[in-house]
C-alpha cells in the first residue's frame, strides 16, 4: 500500500504566504497549482499545500520530523524566520516551532542533540 500526504495550511493573505513557505522550505513551491494554491514536496510521499482559504486560515499545525535538525534550523534561521518556541521531550526530542504571520505552526523536530 502506498500513501501520500497533502498537509494543507490555509492562509487569508496568499502571497504574502507563499513569500514566508519559500524562505522557511528555501525554495520556490515545487508545484504552483494554481493562482490561490502552491505545493512544497518535503518528501516523495508527503507536501505542504498553501492555499488561500480564508475562512479557514490561522489553524493549521503540523510537524515535520527530520534528521538533520540543528543544520535545517539555522539554515531557516539564516533566511530569517525564527523559531516562536522550543519543546524538548523526556526522551531528549526537540521541537522546534514556526508560527507563520497568520499564526499557522509549523514544527520541525528531531533526535536528541
Amino acid at each position: 500500500m502506498s500513501v501520500n500526504l497533502f498537509a494543507g495550511i490555509a492562509v487569508r493573505d496568499y502571497p504574502a504566504a507563499l513569500a514566508w513557505y519559500e524562505r522557511l522550505f528555501g525554495s520556490p513551491p515545487t508545484y504552483v497549482v494554481s493562482d490561490t494554491e502552491a505545493l512544497w514536496e518535503i518528501t516523495p510521499h508527503g507536501s505542504v499545500v498553501v492555499e488561500l482559504r480564508p475562512d479557514r486560515a490561522g489553524h493549521a499545525f503540523h510537524t515535520l520530523f527530520v534528521d538533520d535538525l540543528d543544520e535545517r534550523v539555522a539554515a531557516i534561521s539564516a533566511r530569517g524566520i525564527e523559531p516562536t518556541d522550543l519543546e524538548t521531550y523526556d526522551n531528549g526530542v526537540r521541537k522546534f516551532l514556526f508560527h507563520d504571520p497568520e499564526g499557522n505552526e509549523l514544527g520541525i523536530g528531531g533526535g536528541p542533540a
